[in-house]
């Protein structure tokens, strides 16, 4: 009980709600820090063996998940949205179709898979949130959770991976009628809806953190950063981030308050969002019982697109947004703003942290990148470049028993980093 208490303090949970770690978005916390241990420090020229590769999960931006036993990912085929097994060596096990897909623009799937106990969590490019059996794939249950909520979706519709909390399951519906619900985690049925802050969803996931004595959701919709009390729903703050603009003269694209798709960082009372196209990045701090929040610091040079940010030793890694094709890579001081580097590695992707080191992931070209996380200098020490499936290299990648898993498109590579 002891070594669950220390762990549950170091994610930021209550004991009472942690009770197993879910497989999920960006790792145990949505931090995008992987529990890892016993990994590769250099790779090879040729970058690390590629143990193997699987086609078919349908195209996608979402990540690999895994629970030691099998590995999990969402894809889109033809309007669809799908899930699929896969055995530790890359073999299809089973596929289910979970929902319709968004049909805008960018229709690919963008959920990653949530595995708790012996189910998986999904919620679908059109709003339908499943569980879905972990055995063979059988739903157990699915809720119109766009619909029945009467949710308000942005440009490129729904795209939010769901979190549970004990036995609840968190989806983010937005619009007139609520703003974010809680869902029985066996049956589907409706726990608690929060108020409405009448705004529009955005792409973010949310989180779940504990301090001031309360287990709080935190999240971004199309304006607000807001907090909300698991236990019963009720919204404890919220922070017009949209109309946030510090700095007169920063020419900012106009759809910028309405793309917001970054997990927020939370440390110590401290809560850390950002959001791209000339965004600022703001810096809070919570009151000691948590029921509203303060601004400490903002910075305009950490305007992450989706690749997401990472805490590492009192540092903000990341990549920002110069345009939609270009970004460098930037350090950060977590308690002050400041700006350590800001460096240029083909252009901006998504970033994990596992066992002492950084994954960087150009979105252009799939190279990848293993980073000594510096506060000094941008130190590469080694990189190699994908060369399977199409389409821009949005999908973050994840670490699982020192297995690299980088999603492609319609295609899964799974990648050996483990120490021999």
């Amino acid at each position: 009980m002891k070594s669950l208490h220390l762990l549950c303090c170091i994610l930021g949970l209550s004991q009472a709600v942690f009770s197993q770690t879910p497989a999920q978005w960006r790792g145990p916390d949505r931090s995008g820090v992987y529990n890892e241990t016993s990994l590769l420090k250099e790779w090879p020229a040729e970058g690390p063996a590629l143990l193997w590769s699987a086609e078919g999960i349908g195209k996608g931006y979402s990540s690999a998940v895994s629970d030691g036993n099998a590995v999990y990912v969402t894809g889109m085929k033809d309007s669809t949205d799908i899930l699929t097994a896969l055995s530790p060596e890359g073999k299809i096990l089973w596929q289910t179709p979970f929902g319709p897909s968004w049909f805008g623009s960018f229709p690919e799937t963008r959920c990653t898979p949530t595995v708790e106990g012996d189910f998986i969590y999904l919620v679908s490019g059109g709003g339908t949130v499943a569980c879905v059996l972990k055995s063979n794939g059988k739903i157990k249950w699915s809720v119109k959770g766009l619909e029945k909520f009467e949710g308000r979706y942005g440009q490129w519709g729904v795209c939010e991976s769901p979190l549970m909390a004990g036995n609840k399951v968190i989806y983010t519906p937005a619009g007139p009628k609520t703003t974010i619900v809680a869902l029985d985690k066996n049956t589907g049925e409706t726990i608690w809806q929060s108020a409405s802050l009448n705004d529009t969803g955005s792409y973010v996931s949310p989180r779940l953190i504990h301090f001031g004595n309360k287990d709080i959701i935190i999240t971004v919709i199309n304006k607000f950063l807001f907090g909300t009390d698991l236990s019963n729903g009720n919204i404890l703050w919220s922070f017009d981030y949209g109309n946030y603009m510090p700095e007169k003269g920063v020419k900012i694209w106009p759809g910028a308050p309405k793309t917001n798709t970054i997990t927020p960082l939370f440390d110590q009372g401290f809560l850390y969002i950002t959001g791209g196209y000339n965004h600022v990045g703001v810096m809070f701090r919570l009151s000691d019982d948590a029921s509203g929040i303060t601004r400490t610091w903002t910075d305009t040079v950490l305007d992450c697109h989706h690749g997401g940010v990472v805490l590492v030793n009192g540092f903000i890694y990341g990549s920002n947004w110069i345009d939609n094709s270009k970004g460098n890579w930037c350090c950060l001081d977590w308690k002050t703003g400041k700006l350590m580097w800001e460096e240029k590695w083909f252009t901006k992707g998504p970033v994990i942290f596992a066992d002492g080191m950084l994954y960087c992931l150009e979105e252009k070209s799939g190279n990848v990148g293993l980073v000594k996380p510096d506060p000094q200098k941008f130190t590469l020490i080694s990189s190699f470049k994908t060369s399977l499936g199409k389409g821009p290299w949005w999908a973050h990648p994840s670490v699982y028993k020192g297995v690299l898993y980088i999603r492609h498109g319609d295609v899964l590579m799974a990648y050996d980093i483990r120490k021999k």
